[in-house]
């Protein structure tokens, strides 16, 4: 029996979601260059020709992703769900 790695999706907002795998690179929309209607980030997809573009922040984003040192997938859902730590 062979053991499956499960792979997180990452919300992207606008109902969207990719494999935390599957991205390449995230850039924020800075200035006016297209931030209408909550968009934020452009998201670069390995498959995918032309960015998504998401309404989170890339923070948010690479928080998801597991990419942001300092703090344990853990400690995340703890605040999220009014928590406190206590070590």
């Amino acid at each position: 029996m062979s053991a499956r790695r499960t792979t997180r999706m990452v919300p992207l907002g606008y109902g969207k979601f990719v494999r935390a795998d599957r991205i390449v690179m995230v850039e924020p929309l800075t200035g006016d260059e297209g931030r209408g209607d909550g968009a934020r980030t452009r998201v670069w997809v390995d498959g995918v020709p032309d960015p998504v573009i998401a309404s989170r922040s890339e923070r948010a984003i690479l928080d998801d992703m597991g990419e942001l040192p300092g703090r344990s997938r853990s400690a995340r859902a703890m605040k999220a769900s009014g928590q406190e730590e206590l070590f």
